[in-house]
C-alpha cells in the first residue's frame, strides 16, 4: 500500500514538473492570432542600467537571479530614493519637479540586472570608423536641463518640444508616463505610447517598406506572427530621431513580443546598423499588465511653453550684456 502510494505521489510530482517546463501557450483572439493585447508598464525597471554596470563585470545576466537580483533591486530602490530631492539638480528638489511624479518607488519589482542581452558581455557594440564623422556632423540636439546656448528651438530636443521621444525610445522606462496599451484588430497591430502621446500602426502583411525617400520619426514597421511571437521589422527613419545617432537610411529594428504569462511580455529588440555599429546588438525590457494605470492623455504643451521662455530669458541676457 505504502509503496503504491509513494508511486502515485511520485507520478504527480512528476506531471506538475513536466507542466512547470511547458511554455505559456498566449490566449487566442477571435480570429485566432496570440492574444498580446491590454495595458502594460515597465515602470518597475526605472532603475536598471542599459548596459552590465561596472560593478557586475564578469557576470553574466543567467547567473543573476533569486537572491542576488533581489539584493541588486533592493539597493537600487535604495539610492534611487535618496537621489529624489537631487533629480533636478537642486537640493531643495524645487527643480526638475516632485518625486512623488516619478515611477521609482516600485524598483524592487524589477525582473532585469541590465538590458542588453547580446552581445553576452552586455555591452553595445563599438561604432564603425565613420559613423563618428556622420555623428558629428548632425544637429545640435541640446536639452532644457542644460546650460544652453539657447539659440534657436533647434537648440532644443524633439523631446523638449513634445514631438517625439522616437522609436525605440517610446517604450523604454522614463522618469514617468510608463504606460502602454496594446490594440489588436485583423491584419494590424497599435501601440499606444502614454508619454508624447505616440501611437504606432503595425499591418500585419506582406506589403514592402516603403521607398527610401519616405522618412517617419517612429520608422514604418511590418509585422507578422512566428508562432505565438509577434515579430515586428521597422525601417524608414528620420535622421533627427533616429535611435541612437544610427544612420535612417541603414537602421533596421526587430522586435520580439512573446506573451510568457498572463501577467507578463517580453518585448527584446535587435538593432542592426552595419553603417554604426560593426555589428547587430540586442536589449530586452519586460513589460508588465497594469490595468490600474492604464493610458492617460498626454497634453505635453510643457516643453512648449518652456521653449519660448528659455529663448526670451536668454535673449534677456544678452541684451543685459550688451550683445
Amino acid at each position: 500500500m505504502r509503496n503504491r502510494l509513494m508511486a502515485s505521489i511520485g507520478i504527480v510530482v512528476f506531471g506538475v514538473a513536466l507542466s512547470a517546463q511547458k511554455a505559456y501557450k498566449a490566449p487566442r483572439t477571435p480570429w485566432g492570432d496570440p492574444d498580446i493585447s491590454g495595458n502594460y508598464t515597465n515602470k518597475y525597471e526605472q532603475g536598471t542600467p542599459f548596459e552590465r554596470p561596472r560593478e557586475l563585470d564578469g557576470r553574466l545576466l543567467k547567473d543573476i537571479d533569486g537572491p542576488a537580483l533581489k539584493k541588486i533591486l533592493e539597493d537600487r530602490q535604495k539610492t534611487s530614493i535618496e537621489r529624489a530631492p537631487f533629480n533636478g539638480g537642486d537640493p531643495s528638489g524645487l527643480i526638475g519637479g516632485p518625486a512623488e511624479f516619478r515611477d521609482n518607488n516600485e524598483i524592487v519589482k524589477g525582473s532585469s540586472a541590465w538590458f542588453v542581452v547580446d552581445p553576452p558581455d552586455g555591452k553595445i557594440p563599438a561604432q564603425v570608423p565613420e559613423a563618428a564623422a556622420r555623428i558629428r556632423a548632425l544637429p545640435r540636439n541640446g536639452s532644457s536641463f542644460s546650460n544652453g546656448p539657447f539659440n534657436s528651438f533647434t537648440d532644443f530636443s524633439l523631446y523638449d518640444r513634445c514631438i517625439t521621444r522616437g522609436f525605440p525610445g517610446s517604450m523604454l522606462p522614463a522618469i514617468y508616463g510608463d504606460s502602454y496599451q496594446i490594440i489588436q484588430g485583423q491584419g494590424w497591430v497599435g501601440i499606444r505610447y502614454e508619454m508624447i502621446h505616440e501611437t504606432r500602426i503595425i499591418p500585419l502583411d506582406s506589403h514592402p517598406h516603403p521607398g527610401k525617400s519616405i522618412h517617419l520619426e517612429m520608422g514604418d514597421a511590418r509585422g507578422h506572427w512566428d508562432g505565438d511571437t509577434l515579430v515586428v521589422e521597422t525601417t524608414n527613419f528620420k535622421a533627427r530621431s533616429a535611435y541612437r545617432n544610427a544612420d535612417p537610411d541603414t537602421l533596421k529594428l526587430t522586435e520580439r513580443f512573446t506573451r510568457t504569462s498572463p501577467t507578463r511580455l517580453d518585448w527584446k529588440v535587435t538593432v542592426d546598423d552595419p553603417h554604426t555599429w560593426v555589428s547587430p546588438w540586442a536589449f530586452a525590457v519586460p513589460l508588465t499588465v497594469n490595468n490600474d494605470e492604464p493610458v492617460y492623455e498626454y497634453a505635453c504643451h510643457e516643453g512648449n511653453y518652456a521653449v519660448r521662455n528659455m529663448l526670451s530669458a536668454t535673449r534677456a541676457e544678452d541684451k543685459a550684456a550688451g550683445k
